[in-house]
């Protein structure tokens, strides 16, 4: 199988055209040439999804599949994809250098993705707006952030599950009545009233159909930023093109397929157990079991746009990531010592102020 190499000469003057997130096409920043990216191909009128079970037997087709040239970071675990005459680079998820092998990464090929809107300027905009309402932030990394490196602008590999789920449960329902009660308060007897609970056994079926679960394939970043990124709109993604990949990182999947749909199943079972509790009704319920037949499961390999800064500041790195659609910013909270000092003194003596202000009111001064 041949590795993939996501480079596209300028047709004017041989340079590496890059996808431009503003105009939405290819530009070359040596000639100024540009060219269209072509969408639509064979999955034109939608995008397809492919069989999970096939593919946990290895029998999806050859052309869904692919080899790329990646480097695992040792630090961070990160596999980001390389081009074919890069042999040193940093990682872009924890700043760690990296001196790449040649080894190459078989893996499902992405099937869409959602490319970028945001540029690196907006993202670098939206990340020190962030890093300004983070007052207790030293100045120094806020500075240093500003004026640093430039941000990576790299896609990262989620799975999307589809399933049919049909669940049988058993549980009870609960009705709240009242009770009247005589009780002693502040010496006298008041009446008050009760609450209890009812529970009745029932039983009964709920099914839902599941459309695009998603999963993040990778463990590189911390899934509570990742979390935070969201909402994704993928409804407008678009079938997978290598040319939105010019001038951009992607980064190889580390969770497997059935390891994900393990994942996407606890979000589905969630939802299911949601479901049954406004099946059951009433006032209160409890869930006994539930048993979920899973059916016609079908899933894609996708990849989504962030810009991702990581600082080395005083021997710590801090992260910060940026969803490249909507400009939503996560990452690491930097504190500054003396920031949280001076704001426990202003406290300490505004506190201090206001007793002593009470006070004279208090003493008829």
């Amino acid at each position: 199988m041949s590795v993939t190499d996501h480079r596209f000469p300028c047709a004017s003057c041989g340079s590496d055209y890059r996808y431009d997130p503003g105009a939405g096409q290819l530009i070359c920043d040596h000639c100024g040439d540009v060219a269209e990216i072509e969408t639509g191909g064979p999955w034109q009128g939608g995008i397809k999804e492919l069989d999970f079970r096939a593919a946990l037997r290895d029998q999806l087709p050859a052309q869904e599949m692919e080899e790329t040239r990646t480097t695992k970071c040792t630090s961070c675990g990160a596999q980001v994809e390389l081009g074919t005459d890069t042999h040193a680079t940093e990682c872009p998820f924890c700043a760690s250098p990296v001196v790449t092998d040649t080894g190459t990464h078989r893996h499902i090929k992405p099937r869409a993705l959602l490319p970028f809107a945001l540029d690196e300027a907006q993202a670098r905009k939206a990340m020190t707006d962030w890093l300004g309402r983070l007052w207790f932030a030293p100045n120094g990394l806020q500075d240093y952030a500003r004026k640093g490196r430039k941000m990576e602008g790299i896609y990262v590999p989620y799975w999307t599950f589809d399933a049919d789920t049909k669940s049988h449960y058993r549980g009870e329902r609960g009705t709240v009545y009242y009770e009247s009660r005589t009780v002693m308060r502040d010496g006298k007897r008041q009446t008050v009233q009760v609450a209890k609970v009812r529970w009745r056994a029932v039983s009964g079926r709920v099914a839902r159909f599941f459309d695009d679960v998603l999963v993040l394939a990778s463990t590189s970043l911390p899934k509570r930023f990742t979390d935070a990124l969201e909402p994704w709109d993928l409804s407008a993604l678009e079938p997978y093109t290598p040319e939105y990949l010019a001038g951009f990182r992607a980064e190889g999947y580390s969770v497997d397929l059935d390891e994900g749909f393990t994942q996407a199943r606890n979000k589905m079972d969630a939802t299911i157990a949601r479901d049954v509790r406004f099946d059951i009704g009433g006032d209160r319920q409890r869930i006994h079991d539930i048993d979920t037949a899973v059916s016609d499961v079908t899933f894609k390999h996708i990849l989504l746009p962030v810009w991702l800064a990581a600082y080395k500041y005083r021997g710590e790195t801090y992260r910060f990531v940026v969803n490249a659609r909507t400009g939503r910013v996560q990452g690491e909270r930097p504190w500054s010592a003396w920031k949280i000092a001076v704001a426990v003194i202003l406290g300490a003596a505004l506190a201090g102020g206001i007793g002593y202000l009470v006070a004279l009111e208090q003493g008829g001064f």
